[in-house]
């Protein structure tokens, strides 16, 4: 096969994904449903009406195969979609790789990361079935910015719960979410019962997701007028962020090439989710294409966790879901790359690395750091923490396959930029970024407490 050199890969406008895939279509076992974490039934869609709107809920257990995206949220996409798709030839060359690799550029969105594409249709959905603020929770601050600029563009109020430890680090963040109007609040905080009692307990605690989403979740059931926003992990959220993986999929098509492995960091699935999920048929068709999720070391959902039932977050407020975790009071290291530092992965991203159609590793820090830099130098774009991973991964696959004398074709989601994460590049020129590695033993204390035995 003929494969065409170029450097950037641009769709026209009008080849904007018209449905979301939905994966659930296709998986060969569904995941087990979500339990009431009050009675430990099967959750119903009514449980969920207090926090969520009828329409996510929809998508949350839909089995269609496509889901049409309103054309006012595909007019918003426009702003930044179909984002590019790069050949990375400068990469290549300084690795001296035979491989063709290529970089999906989420960091073109106006937030500078992929989560605009959820954040958008939340905030639809919402406001056009009367809510009127949305809380939430964010670790880096991705999220949350995308939140944020979702609410404004829908009138919306926002409230977001950041972890503690990315609000110290992170403080550009904040303003960016303060720019779009949203109120930025640490978390463990002493707005909520759950975060007082945080406060108590642990008062030096850098937080965690699950504390964050608690915190959250208590905020938008104690008024009628607010719903809960997650920027990862449900079904509705991977749905959303499908745009990726099919824009990558017709930009392949424009050079005449397909990858031999597709790569996204993984913290609660959703980047992953985006650019593997429409691969899946691909795969279950006999198509010869690695899947990988790619997460921190300090944080091994997948690679070291335990496939159960588990609480989405520290107070057990949130429905029981099936999922891989590492326990819902595991708290990990302050690691820069924050979106990763939660305890568990989407049930959909479990269930499918359970089946064998994704694969994980897990990576250190400083080598991730090292990615990063090469990966800046190389190619000029400064990329996030959490993208970082997907760099580095991409990096040995190139390398691995130097060695064999293969050319592969790879590819990548690029997430998203780190204009706002220099903080961390400066500690890891300083030496203060370490690795963190657990042993199965470490994580056993936490998986004592889960919720299902």
């Amino acid at each position: 096969m003929r494969k065409v050199e170029t450097t950037k890969i641009i769709l026209p406008e009008n080849r904007i994904p018209e449905y979301w895939y939905n994966v659930q279509a296709d998986m060969p076992n569904l995941v087990d449903p979500p339990l009431n974490p009050q009675t430990q039934e099967n959750v119903g869609p009514e449980d969920l009406l207090q926090i969520f709107p009828q329409a996510l809920i929809e998508q949350e257990v839909s089995q269609e195969r496509y889901i049409e995206i309103p054309d006012e949220i595909r007019r918003i996409y426009q702003q930044w979609r179909p984002s590019p798709l790069f050949r990375a030839h400068n990469l290549e060359k300084k690795l001296g790789t035979p491989c063709r690799i290529y970089y999906k550029y989420e960091g073109v969105s106006p937030v500078g990361s992929h989560k605009l594409n959820s954040a958008v249709a939340q905030a639809y959905y919402n406001k056009r079935e009367g809510i009127k603020r949305l809380a939430t929770e964010t670790g880096a601050g991705q999220w949350g910015t995308a939140l944020a600029l979702a609410c404004q563009m829908f009138d919306l109020q926002c409230s977001v719960y950041m972890v503690r430890i990315s609000f110290e680090q992170k403080k550009f963040r904040r303003s960016f979410m303060e720019v779009y109007g949203a109120e930025c609040i640490a978390s463990p905080s002493s707005q909520t019962r759950i975060g007082q009692k945080v406060l108590l307990e642990m008062p030096d605690t850098p937080g965690t997701l699950g504390i964050a989403i608690s915190e959250a979740v208590e905020d938008a059931m104690g008024r009628d007028d607010t719903n809960y926003a997650l920027g990862s992990v449900l079904n509705h959220v991977c749905l959303h962020q499908t745009v990726i993986g099919q824009e990558v999929k017709l930009q392949l098509e424009m050079v005449d090439d397909y990858p031999d492995v597709v790569i996204g960091c993984c913290g609660g699935g959703s980047n992953l989710a985006g650019i593997t999920f429409p691969f899946i048929p691909d795969k279950l068709k006999g198509k010869n294409v690695r899947l990988v999720a790619v997460e921190p070391a300090a944080c091994p959902t997948l690679t070291k966790g335990t496939f159960a039932y588990d609480y989405g977050d520290v107070a057990g407020l949130t429905p029981i879901v099936k999922m891989y975790t590492l326990g819902h009071s595991f708290t990990p290291p302050g690691i820069h790359a924050g979106g990763l530092r939660y305890h568990g992965a989407s049930p959909l991203v479990s269930q499918l690395y359970h089946d064998g159609l994704l694969e994980a590793k897990a990576l250190g820090q400083k080598g991730v750091f090292e990615a990063a830099l090469l990966f800046a130098r190389t190619e000029g774009i400064v990329p996030a923490p959490e993208s970082s991973h997907a760099v580095k991964a991409a990096v040995d696959e190139a390398l691995v396959a130097k060695e064999e004398g293969k050319a592969r074709s790879i590819v990548f989601n690029l997430s998203g930029h780190g204009h706002l994460d220099l903080a961390a590049y400066e500690n890891y020129f300083s030496g203060n970024v370490q690795d963190v590695n657990y042993t199965t033993t470490d994580i056993a204390e936490n998986l004592k407490n889960l919720p299902v035995k």
